[in-house]
């Protein structure tokens, strides 16, 4: 009953994020679970667009109004969803999407067109293709991602409206489909504004467009729309889940299929398309990052079929320790972002994905910290074939405006398509909450209700949030004061002494006070340096510096009885307009360890000679 209870939570809430009229409701899906596995049709390529500052194509210059929310909209004023085209010679249409340029799909625009670099507004994108549906199928439009405000139009009629840069939505477009020559026109707006998360201030680029495929996805009128298959985390030696119909949610027989070790589940799904189930979990290897098992699972309802993979494992915090499968475990991490910096724009792909996992196991890493927005599906899909371990979080940033509802909608809608999309991964073990977030009272009750939104879904992993610590350079004694550390299941903090605070040297002089009962994590330390410029170990922004300050930093960390685990910031170099030191930073945050050429610091070698260290002391025997 707790779980139907979450799932008709869900989908009430995800029913309210989305700002569409009556008119548009029926087109709108709740999230559509494994759409990465399912046939589809890729739209991706070039797409014609429209740049779009003073939202022309959009509102009434008068009144500010949109076109689509209007009770009427003259024709003359032609929108730019309508893709009008020019029948008469006196026509007055003032765009062209047929005449305009083209940017690919995915990808950001900031990184495609030099005059883009740094636009920050209203784009419009416009493609077309021709579909064939069945009578007994229903079309859903699926986007991976675009940043930030996204208004779909198909054939010049509002599909629907997403809020949030870094996760899934989808569309039921089938009504509205004609055989041939579809228009679907696509406006993107990447503004920073108070109430979104994040808001106005990020220390990363802010890309705007699709920046993830989108996809024609063809599925019967009743179809399985979203499960949940894991170990039971009270009881470990059983597999717990559920099963959702979407569509018409008539009752009907479901089956779901473990090939490889002969377990097969047979159920009815109930009034509202809902089936839980069990089964024992004896036959299955565990999931472990030395052995990353995964498993076919095979989902039946109806005339919809699917398979996912599947790993199963368990993760757990006892006292000061971490156990994956009930043995201790270090977490070798580093954060990354979602970039690409050979490429220099946002990462997509799979080949994006590899370059940079691949960097991380080079690095030795058991564990990633996906900072700090719901990375691309490549990303927990290769590392359950990889055996990485991972963070995954939501851009609870800085400044939010903790008491707007609005701003606490766009928090709460990214986290719970995070969580629903990957709740399957056996990868993911931390749903974060924040970053480096400041200590107010409103704030605290945000984050409250973000966690147990989170646990709402899935109780089976830790809930954390990079904290900031009480560390001033004439202290000696570190301390996490935030109340919110009471809420974590693994204690975690951002720390950055040597670098904004004192010298490397200083490191030695810090002790830690932090309780004994939970396990401390570091979730960011380090500092920048530019790759092949050197110098002393005091020069600031020289490769010595950074090793020096890694160095400093890796003999304080083992001095703390709780640690487990670390991911320091960051992987490589990365894109930010907040760094603007010439030569050195040029609108780059230069704490990677790898360069935005890909070379490898002085530093990397420092973290994987300690990395190798420490998987010595804690290796553990594989078993099932």
């Amino acid at each position: 009953m707790k779980l139907l209870k979450t799932i008709t939570i869900f989908f009430s809430f995800l029913l309210s994020v989305y700002n569409v009229s009556s008119q548009q409701e029926n087109r709108y899906l709740p999230l559509l679970h494994n759409a990465y596995n399912r046939p589809a049709t890729l739209l991706n390529g070039n797409w014609k667009f429209v740049i779009d500052p003073y939202e022309t194509g959009y509102r009434n210059h008068r009144n500010w109004t949109p076109f689509d929310q209007a009770e009427s909209t003259k024709e003359s004023a032609k929108p730019y969803y309508t893709d009008k085209q020019m029948k008469n010679r006196w026509d007055r249409i003032e765009y062209n999407f047929e005449l305009s340029d083209e940017i690919a799909v995915p990808g950001d625009w900031n990184s495609q067109k030099e005059k883009l670099q740094y636009y920050e507004g209203s784009l419009w994108y416009r493609t077309k293709f021709d579909n064939e549906l069945q009578e007994d199928k229903r079309l859903i439009l699926y986007f991976g991602a675009a940043n930030y405000q996204t208004d779909v139009y198909l054939n010049g009629v509002k599909v629907g409206q997403h809020l949030g840069g870094y996760d899934p939505f989808n569309f039921d477009i089938t009504q509205l489909l004609k055989s041939k020559d579809n228009s679907l026109v696509v406006r993107v707006d990447n503004r920073r504004e108070k109430n979104r998360v994040p808001n106005l201030t990020t220390d990363w680029w802010n890309y705007g467009g699709i920046t993830r495929s989108v996809k024609l996805i063809e599925v019967p009128k009743t179809y399985i729309q979203d499960y949940a298959i894991q170990l039971d985390k009270d009881t470990p030696d059983s597999v717990k889940g559920y099963l959702q119909l979407g569509g018409d949610l008539k009752t009907q027989k479901v089956t779901i299929e473990i090939p490889e070790v002969k377990i097969k589940i047979e159920g009815m799904t109930n009034s509202e398309g809902n089936y839980e189930f069990d089964f024992s979990a004896k036959k299955l290897k565990k999931w472990y990052p030395k052995r990353p098992k995964l498993y076919d699972v095979t989902i039946t309802s109806g005339t919809d079929k699917i398979t996912d993979q599947i790993g199963f494992r368990t993760i757990e915090a006892k006292g000061d320790d971490i156990l994956l499968n009930g043995k201790s475990i270090f977490l070798r991490g580093i954060s990354l972002h979602e970039e690409n910096p050979l490429r220099k724009g946002r990462a997509h792909s799979i080949e994006d994905a590899t370059m940079l996992f691949g960097w991380a196991k080079e690095l030795n890493c058991n564990f990633v910290r996906l900072a700090h927005y719901p990375h691309n599906e490549n990303m927990p899909r290769l590392a359950d074939q990889l055996g990485l371990l991972l963070w995954e979080e939501i851009p609870v940033y800085w400044g939010i405006d903790y008491e707007n509802p609005v701003a606490f909608n766009q928090a709460k809608s990214q986290l719970e398509t995070l969580v629903h999309r990957d709740k399957n991964r056996a990868s993911v073990i931390v749903w974060s909450v924040a970053n480096e977030t400041p200590e107010v009272e409103s704030r605290l009750i945000f984050l409250k209700k973000l966690k147990d939104i989170a646990l709402a879904i899935d109780d089976t992993r830790f809930i954390s949030a990079a904290l900031e610590r009480d560390e001033k350079s004439t202290a000696n004694t570190v301390k996490i004061p935030d109340p919110f550390a009471v809420d974590v299941d693994m204690l975690a903090c951002n720390e950055y002494i040597g670098w904004y605070s004192g010298l490397p040297a200083r490191c030695s002089e810090v002790t830690w006070d932090l309780p004994s009962d939970k396990p401390f994590f570091v979730s960011e330390f380090g500092g920048g340096a530019l790759y092949n410029y050197h110098g002393d170990k005091l020069t600031r922004w020289t490769e010595d510096y950074q090793k020096y300050l890694y160095e400093e930093q890796i003999k304080m960390l083992k001095k703390i009885p709780t640690l487990r685990g670390m991911t320091p910031w960051i992987l490589a170099d990365f894109r930010s307009p907040r760094r603007n030191l010439p030569i050195i930073q040029d609108g780059w945050n230069r704490k990677g360890l790898i360069s935005d050429g890909g070379f490898k610091k002085d530093a990397f070698h420092v973290l994987k000679a300690y990395y190798d260290e420490m998987e010595k002391k804690y290796t553990y025997k594989v078993d099932n």
